[in-house]
């Protein structure tokens, strides 16, 4: 939004008459009036906004908002604030919530003397190391991470004889020729090859390789199933071996998920009548089997990204394959930018793209009309039902409650949920004028009577269990696909059909589930055949759309949802929520039923609902928030983030790409010139948010490695928790034995350890069925931490010293400031479209935590204020706190820089700094409070002195304050004054008065009585004008003359 200031709409504007109304309706709205206000705003190109706060223009705000609308502008009511803008305008403004509580800090006396104490020993030792380490404090611009240049340079290469080398390639050559021909011409070789002889893509195998040869870019399309994933990848390694240019040959495909890569690796290699990890290999995140013999990979597309950190030419790759680029993922979108820059100096290099769908020339247009071609694909018919079609054919009947979702204990909720007066849902609201449109009159009356009671907010899981056993009993051999929406419903349809009799009979049906984090046994069920006469049932998200192939299916469920991620770069929020799906991925999920015979493909859904569908999927890169992305082009020295984004096959919206770069300078991994910073090079290394990176690296300097190594690792993988639908209290109550002190991340960490407890028993699985916790999770928590480890050795932050990275691993407070060094500014997350406010993995922590680990602090408007995240966080402490706070900070932003420049380096030398943080992060040494402004009107409550202001032992009011206060007050016409009374944790009792919306507060006392008294003291001194300060101000007088024009 433009910095320039707003301009405020009161009713002592020019020509804007605030009587306009008297003598007429009082609902008139003086439309002239507001007209040319907004063709002034409009063409006063120094200001952006019309502010008001008028009580009568909150009354006409939709009038106002539809002008608004019609000539251009956005508006938007905040509370009591009305605001038009040219710009749109965000949810919510901290500028103009009047209601915005501010935070007091109280730190006792005895506390600061410690502190001080420390510091002033600190600030003796550090001037002698000035003197002997000034570099440390007095870094170069080329120290501080001012420009990109240098980082990550390529491994030099060991000097070797050329002809040596050309004679080894050629032998090596030459044996993988040999090779290749033994085993095509062996029995099961060409068992293998009749096989792929009837795949599609093999039918075009000359014109693929032809098409390769011809051009630099390809762009290859072709069906679900046509066997392109794993056939051209294995034409080019063939053909290449077979021109005995096998050993100088490199062949790089990436893939969407880690699943594919995977599980093509290993058809691959099985078609090569080879082991995984020879000639072909893979490499996903933890896991890989690869060797020097690896000519053909197949990675995630993050894997060949970290690489060209390393290696930004990719020398020594000759193919890069990109398939399911119709997907449109991030790093996808991204990794094309880098390649398209890439190929102008490569000229050798060849880019292959594969998309299963139709939209080859988006691609070609972006790598300047490359040449595109298609392989045919062969499905057999499927006979395509929708839920008009289900409910005629089959004469299932849909009522309001035979529709929910069983969630086990979660039914009842979620019936009263959806009660009719509840807001509607984001799947209901978009179908809305589509169901009021649709005509079912060519149905039986009972089918039309079901659509209409149709509820989109749910999937049918007992519609689902009605088709399956239906099919189960009736129809023709082959596997059954059902795509759900994610994990839970997953895991809950499960639970359901397992008390169905014959959908939960082993020896007539093989449940198993599909998602993208099951580990690689999980995954080969999928795939094997079960026992003749068994059915299978595959329970799968939207990874079983084109990732991989299951070839056995006939039926296809389709409930038509999958689960987004939406990014508003406006309000800068995010969230992960059900939303229909395109028309493509409905083609893709259909297709899946007539790989192997003739198929079906129930849709749970109408079909108008299917033609109100999007063509194609948002791609990721217009609807995800873009830090990670903005770190990698400043790794890789693409330029400026916003030019090289701009180049994108889609751009982002130019907010996007700010809040981005804005984020990454309120963390420190930018500085104001958008070049890395020392901690921003640092982060671009690890393969992970740059919230979890900053978490981890304060867990190095601060020596607490080990449960920041596990909170991280458990941010990062699915919640380890499990709440089982028929056992939520009893899962609530083991999670609670680990989450005591208000943390989730702490619960995480104690729940891992215990787990790592029982391993060494080899107990480890019977301690997590105990306490509801997940195995899988466990596992990848620890393989994760392994990893982190690693990466954090071979950056130079680690050394093979362990014991001292967790010298201070015990301490929960210094933990906690790990936590909010990490996630700041994420002081809290908000679910939107919804009534209430919801935490996730949220950690409680004390102000000064905040105020020392949270952003960059200034100085605000008077003594004691200070301003974080340019004044959405408000703190008001005594003047000299403030000064030592802001002091700590910068020693300590010092510390941390010169850390990480200087990884040898031992913060113990800085223990006296060390212990006055220490003291100061111990919550309960402090303090602290919500108040409104109009709480900290009096001077005194900011002084140093002890005592809130000065007073005589009884007061002005005698032994009798109270009664004095309230006689005061009703004599000046106002009711009686309210007391809250506080029980401090030094057994003191604090009260507050107040009265007139006026707050005020008395000093500490040992019961309840005399705090009450004192603070009654504390209002006649401020009533009376009896300051400390040098002004005397007779608020009694004041709040008469409100009182007496309040009259009026």
């Amino acid at each position: 939004m433009d910095s320039s200031l707003p301009l405020h709409v009161d009713g002592a504007d020019k020509g804007f008459n605030c009587d306009a109304d008297k003598g007429n309706s009082s609902s008139a709205f003086p439309s002239e009036d507001w007209k040319q206000k907004l063709n002034m705003l409009l063409n006063d190109q120094s200001k952006q906004e019309l502010v008001s706060r008028e009580k009568k223009d909150r009354r006409d705000f939709q009038q106002i908002e539809t002008l608004a609308s019609k000539m251009g502008l956005y508006s938007h009511m905040y509370a009591k604030v009305v605001v038009v803008s040219k710009a749109p305008l965000p949810n919510y403004r901290y500028d103009l919530d009047d209601k915005r509580r501010l935070r007091e800090v109280n730190l006792p006396t005895t506390l600061l003397r410690q502190v001080d104490g420390y510091l002033q020993e600190y600030l003796t030792q550090k001037s002698r190391r000035k003197e002997n380490f000034s570099d440390l404090w007095c870094a170069t611009p080329a120290d501080s991470g001012g420009t990109d240049e240098g980082l990550f340079e390529p491994p030099k290469s060991l000097s070797c004889s050329r002809a040596v080398v050309d004679k080894f390639l050629c032998q090596r050559s030459s044996q993988m020729r040999d090779q290749q021909r033994t085993w095509q011409e062996s029995p099961d070789g060409r068992k293998i090859l009749e096989f792929r002889s009837s795949l599609p893509a093999y039918k075009e195998k000359e014109a693929i390789l032809s098409a390769i040869s011809r051009n630099q870019v390809l762009i290859i399309s072709g069906e679900t199933g046509c066997g392109k994933t794993t056939q051209v990848p294995q034409f080019i390694l063939e053909s290449e071996i077979e021109l005995v240019r096998g050993a100088v040959c490199n062949i790089i495909c990436t893939q969407p998920r880690r699943i594919a890569a995977i599980s093509v690796s290993e058809r691959v290699a099985f078609e090569r009548g080879e082991k995984l990890g020879e000639t072909v290999g893979y490499k996903v995140r933890l896991e890989g089997m690869q060797g020097r013999d690896t000519h053909l990979l197949f990675c995630t597309t993050g894997i060949l990204l970290r690489r060209l950190l390393d290696d930004k030419k990719l020398k020594g790759i000759t193919h890069i394959i990109v398939d399911e680029i119709h997907e449109r993922g991030i790093n996808e979108d991204f990794l094309l930018v880098v390649l398209k820059d890439l190929l102008a100096f490569r000229p050798e290099l060849k880019l292959i793209l594969m998309s299963a769908t139709l939209d080859a020339e988006l691609f070609s247009s972006y790598f300047n009309n490359a040449s595109t071609m298609k392989i045919p694909g062969f499905t057999y018919p499927v006979r395509t039902q929708f839920l008009e079609d289900i409910l005629e054919i089959s004469g299932y009947r849909l009522t309001p409650d035979n529709q929910i979702d069983d969630y086990g204990p979660e039914r009842i909720w979620k019936m009263n949920k959806q009660l009719p007066g509840k807001r509607k849902s984001q799947l209901s609201s978009a179908l809305e004028d589509v169901l009021r449109a649709a005509d079912f009159n060519y149905y039986s009356p009972q089918t039309s009577e079901s659509l209409s009671c149709w509820n989109p907010d749910f999937i049918g899981f007992n519609l689902i269990q009605y088709i399956l056993c239906n099919i189960c009993e009736h129809e023709r051999p082959g596997a059954i696909l059902v795509f759900m929406i994610g994990w839970d419903d997953i895991n809950a349809l499960k639970e359901k059909l397992l008390t169905h009799p014959v959908l939960s009979d082993p020896n007539r049906v093989l449940l198993v589930m599909c998602h993208g984090s099951m580990d690689s046994l999980e995954q080969r069920l999928i795939f094997q055949e079960p026992e003749d006469g068994v059915r299978k049932i595959v329970l799968a998200t939207n990874i079983a759309e084109t990732s991989i192939t299951i070839n056995d299916i006939v039926f296809v469920i389709d409930c038509g949802k999958a689960k987004e991620s939406s990014y508003d770069a406006l309000n800068n929020t995010c969230c992960l929520l059900p939303t229909w799906i395109s028309k493509v991925s409905v083609q893709q999920r259909r297709g899946r039923a007539g790989r192997v015979q003739p198929g079906e493909c129930y849709h749970l859904y109408p079909r108008c609902v299917y033609d109100s569908f999007t063509e194609h999927q948002l791609p990721e890169i217009l609807r995800m928030p873009l830090q990670s992305l903005c770190l990698q082009i400043k790794s890789l020295k693409l330029g400026s983030i916003s030019e090289f984004l701009s180049r994108a096959l889609q751009s982002p919206e130019i907010l996007a790409v700010q809040n981005a770069i804005e984020y990454l300078k309120t963390i420190g991994a930018l500085d104001e010139n958008e070049n890395l910073t020392i901690l921003g090079r640092h982060l671009v290394v690890l393969p992970m948010e740059p919230k979890l990176g900053k978490m981890l690296i304060f867990g190095v300097i601060f020596n607490c490695l080990d449960p920041i190594l596990t909170i991280v690792a458990g941010l990062t993988v699915r919640c380890p928790f499990l709440t089982p639908s028929d056992k939520k209290d009893l899962a609530q109550a083991a999670k609670s034995q680990f989450s005591h002190d208000y943390s989730d991340h702490l619960a995480i960490v104690r729940a891992y350890d215990s787990w790592k407890d029982a391993e060494i028993d080899n107990a480890g699985h019977e301690y997590c069925w105990k306490n509801f916790l997940s195995p899988q999770s466990m596992k990848v928590i620890e393989a994760l931490r392994v990893e982190f480890l690693s990466l954090l050795k071979d950056i130079g932050l680690v050394d093979r010293n362990m014991s001292s990275c967790n010298a201070w691993s015990y301490d929960m407070y210094l933990i906690r400031a790990a936590i909010c060094y990490g996630l700041y500014p994420g002081i809290c997350s908000v679910v939107i479209k919804v009534n209430s406010v919801f935490l996730r993995d949220s950690t409680a922590v004390p102000d000064s935590v905040v105020l020392l680990f949270g952003g960059s602090i200034s100085k605000g408007d008077t003594d004691g204020h200070l301003k974080m995240s340019g004044g959405y966080l408000e703190f008001f402490v005594k003047p000299a706190v403030a000064e030592m706070y802001q002091s700590i900070r910068k020693d300590l932003d010092r510390l941390i820089h010169s850390k990480l420049q200087f990884p040898q380096m031992s913060i113990h030398s800085f223990h006296e700094l060390l212990f006055a943080i220490r003291l100061l992060i111990c919550n309960e040494k402090c303090e602290g409070k919500f108040v409104y402004s109009c709480q900290l009107l009096k001077p005194s409550m900011m002084t140093l002195q002890q005592a809130l202001v000065s007073r005589t032992t009884s007061g002005p009011g005698g032994d009798n304050t109270k009664g004095q206060l309230q006689t005061l007050l009703t004599r000046a016409g106002y009711g009686a004054p309210f007391y809250t009374t506080t029980q401090l944790k030094n057994n003191q009792f604090r009260a507050t008065v107040e009265f007139n919306g006026v707050q005020i507060m008395g000093q500490p006392y040992s019961n309840k009585k005399n705090a009450e008294k004192d603070a009654a003291a504390e209002a006649l001194q401020w009533l009376m004008g009896i300051q400390t300060g040098n002004e005397d101000i007779n608020h009694m007088t004041m709040l008469l003359k409100k009182r007496k024009t309040d009259h009026n």
